[in-house]
């Protein structure tokens, strides 16, 4: 975020006055030399001469106003500065700095919305507001309005074309529109300015893997991590209330955190695990209180995932999702640990290796569980090359058009209701709460919110929406004690399952992992939002309470 000058007038301050004016200057000079408290008490007790006296300029109360807000907001004080910026803004409304740091103080505290408008109230005094402009654009991002950050950042990389922290937003912005070669230039800008830009480089090998070229992907890795070890990003509101350690996979499966991350209370340090990192374990962790394992996928890690454990382990800090967890969660593995549940109905799972026989014959001596059979890749999911066949002859033929991949073979069981759709539920564990995200209703035994018409059936979003009100009228106590069971043999503190109901009231089990998206994009079923809400404030209070203490 760029800096705002300072939020007073440019009104000079007599070397000789009052001695509101001494208070002024004295509370800037404790200010310059760090003494924070003693700062605002300073210009707290201006004011308070101020007041009695009656006689001091506009120019002078509010300079005293504005810059005790900036103190304040510099200390963390928020609502005391939010306070003193609109008292100097009711008395002097042309100031166009104080609207600027009045709108940055609204950015920390994740107002975005709010600080848009008054970044927008700068720009009506000042159109050509360096601070206002770039700092909107973190609220415009934050807000989800690309289009219009685009816009600006293209007039100010206009404006200042050696400002690497430009280029840098700008690849952001237009990765999330889609943009992917004109991000990757943007970033390679970025560091063609700044070559220490480990953020950027990171991005870079991002957006080359989302391409396919991982060998270009993995130089860009080991290049940011060779500059900077950790990617480090501050809590949205400050100060933060500990830091986190999170561990990452750029060529595996990772848990979605964009929306559980979302306005973050705490500093975050992200590293990117790969064979051949070297680093310092006590480093890394001086100065964290929680390590968050967003390594999630446990057949695209299954290398990566013991390097992660035996990282975990020397660290000796509280942990999310540990990795060695994680591990039990590949979809054979899965069926092992969750057999035998009472109400539980969990598919057989074969895991078949690439190169294996895949005749007819081979398959039929293999295979302890009768037709139809699902087969997908291992380490894939949603629908794509994931079947359902009913002969063997059909399966064979699938399985060896993809010789060279490892496939799961898993055992079909019918969840079709009596009113003959099918319907899938999704469920989020954290912690000991089991919370409901969606359901899914839809014709075809392989279901997906994307592809069903729910969009456009009033009925199924009703139902979808009673059922996030109240998953207990359709999971009663028996299926929630099965959904109990399935959360103390995980063991994980962050995860999901997509599971469906029989016709005798059982749980069919789909899929079980941390890697589960949850998201804030409802648009169109926007009575999902306060389960998605109720989702993000128990993993904030998970978070809270698994920290170690400061």
């Amino acid at each position: 975020m760029q800096t705002t000058a300072p939020a007073g007038t440019s009104a000079s301050i007599e070397t000789e006055g009052s001695s509101v004016q001494q208070s002024l200057r004295e509370g800037m000079q404790l200010f310059r030399d760090g003494r924070t408290a003693e700062s605002i008490a300073a210009f707290q007790r201006g004011l308070i001469e101020a007041e009695k006296a009656g006689t001091e300029s506009v120019e002078t109360m509010s300079d005293l106003y504005a810059k005790l807000g900036n103190v304040a907001a510099a200390s963390g004080n928020f609502q005391l500065a939010s306070v003193n910026y609109q008292a100097a803004l009711k008395i002097a409304p042309h100031l166009t700095n104080c609207w600027c740091s009045f709108a940055d103080l609204h950015l920390r505290c994740g107002q975005h919305q709010t600080a848009i408008q008054l970044y927008l109230q700068t720009l009506k005094l000042n159109p050509r507001h360096w601070a206002a402009r770039a700092n909107m654009v973190h609220a415009l991002m934050a807000a989800r309005q690309y289009l219009i950050a685009k816009a600006i950042l293209i007039e100010l990389k206009g404006e200042r074309p050696q400002d690497a922290s430009i280029h840098h937003l700008l690849g952001k912005t237009l990765f999330e529109l889609g943009e992917i070669e004109p991000a990757i230039a943007s970033f390679q800008e970025a560091v063609a300015l700044n070559p220490q830009d480990a953020e950027s480089i990171n991005w870079i090998g991002a957006l080359r893997q989302s391409l396919g070229d991982d060998k270009a992907a993995q130089a860009a890795y080991a290049q940011a991590a060779r500059i900077q070890p950790l990617i480090t990003r501050p809590a949205a509101r400050q100060p933060a209330e500990f830091r986190v350690l999170a561990l990452y996979a750029p060529f595996g499966g990772n848990t979605p955190t964009e929306y559980l991350f979302q306005d973050a209370f705490f500093d975050t340090d992200t590293l990117s695990l790969f064979a051949g990192r070297d680093d310092d374990i006590a480093k890394l962790g001086q100065n964290a209180q929680l390590v968050i394992n967003l390594v999630s996928d446990a057949d695209q890690t299954e290398a990566l995932l013991p390097l992660a454990a035996d990282l975990v382990d020397r660290l000796d800090l509280p942990v999310v999702n540990h990795p060695r967890k994680v591990q039990q969660t590949t979809r054979d593995g899965v069926a092992r640990l969750l057999a035998g549940i009472p109400g539980c109905r969990v598919p057989q799972a074969l895991r078949l290796k690439a190169g294996a026989d895949r005749s007819v014959a081979a398959l039929k001596a293999m295979l302890p569980f009768s037709s139809p059979w699902l087969a997908r890749p291992v380490g894939t999911h949603g629908g794509d090359d994931f079947e359902k066949v009913d002969d063997l002859a059909a399966l064979s033929a699938l399985l060896s058009r993809q010789a060279d991949h490892d496939h799961y073979l898993i055992e079909y069981i019918d969840y079709l209701s009596a009113d003959g759709y099918f319907r899938k539920y999704r469920f989020i564990f954290i912690g000991d709460q089991i919370l409901p995200y969606h359901l899914c209703i839809g014709r075809d035994w392989k279901l997906h919110h994307i592809n069903t018409d729910m969009a456009n059936q009033p009925w199924m979003q009703q139902e979808e929406a009673a059922f996030l009100e109240n998953c207990a009228a359709v999971f009663g106590l028996a299926q929630m004690q099965a959904l109990r069971a399935i959360r103390e043999r995980v063991g994980l503190d962050y995860f999901g399952i997509d599971c469906a109901t029989d016709a005798s009231g059982e749980i069919v089990v789909f899929e079980v992992n941390a890697s589960m998206l949850v998201h804030a994009r409802n648009e169109g079923f926007l009575y999902k939002d306060p389960a998605v809400r109720r989702i993000k404030l128990a993993y904030d209070a998970m978070l809270r309470k698994t920290a170690k203490p400061r």
